[in-house]
């Protein structure tokens, strides 16, 4: 079943109407009925009872994103929410890591003191503790210079700090925000692929396609980089999918620049 995103979105946030000064035009995106005047929304096309949002000259009608447009919007604002949390996460990462660089002996202890408990109850189950490879990671961060965890955390820290403002433009659709995403992305595909070599795991597989859809979809849907024409291709699209949209299926030809 397709999505009528134009409707979806109008039901969520409100219409929004606007009454042009063209006549042509104005007749088409006005009606009158029993219980008063209604407009046509710029959004969904539905008529609308009460006063418009807005008048005035047909060009300063306000730009409303409908369609492919209103789609394409959403995608951005999953993105988004998915920098979001992965930056959150790795900040958390950063800040634990700083306060193990701080009381890196009393943890190393601490972890040999449950180490040692645990020992039995997994050999019990045939697990040998001493050959994990996990438990080698831990003891092998434990050799790690205090300088080395500092500079880790401090690394780790830019990157959510990156994943935080792709977040935020994404979701208001800035489009330096965009190149910001496909460039930081691509950046860490390499890295993403030579650890799917060192170990294998759903994880890291999805993680690496989504980034790799992510990259590919932002970079072609918003005509990044000069692709499928470029900004003046992009912004062409947003006006014809706005009040020009409406005009054309209202049968007014719309007005050359």
């Amino acid at each position: 079943m397709a999505i009528d995103w134009d409707r979806r979105h109008c039901a969520r946030k409100g219409h929004v109407t606007y009454a042009p000064d063209d006549p042509r035009l104005r007749v088409r995106l006005h009606a009158q009925t029993a219980v008063g005047d209604t407009w046509r929304c710029l959004r969904c096309g539905d008529f609308v009872l009460g006063e418009p949002h807005g008048s005035g000259p047909a060009a300063e009608a306000p730009l409303v994103p409908r369609g492919k447009v209103l789609r394409d919007l959403f995608i951005l604002r999953f993105l988004a929410i998915e920098r979001a949390v992965r930056g959150v996460f790795i900040v958390l990462v950063a800040v634990a890591v700083w306060k193990f660089s701080n009381s890196q002996d009393a943890v190393r202890r601490l972890f040999n003191e449950y180490l040692d408990t645990f020992r039995p109850v997994f050999r019990h189950f045939h697990y040998d503790l001493d050959h994990s490879p996990v438990v080698g990671s831990i003891q092998k961060a434990f050799g790690y210079k205090h300088s080395t965890l500092l500079l880790v955390a401090g690394l780790l820290l830019a990157y959510a700090l990156i994943e935080l403002v792709e977040a935020v433009g994404l979701w208001y659709a800035k489009r330096w925000a965009e190149y910001l995403t496909v460039v930081a992305t691509a950046a860490f595909l390499p890295l993403e692929i030579w650890e799917l070599t060192e170990k294998v795991s759903y994880l890291k597989i999805a993680t690496l396609v989504l980034n790799i859809l992510a990259v590919l979809y932002i970079a072609l849907a918003k005509r990044l980089f000069g692709l499928r024409g470029g900004r003046r291709a992009f912004d062409e699209e947003r006006r014809s999918a706005s009040l020009l949209e409406v005009e054309e299926s209202a049968g007014v030809e719309p007005s050359l620049p």
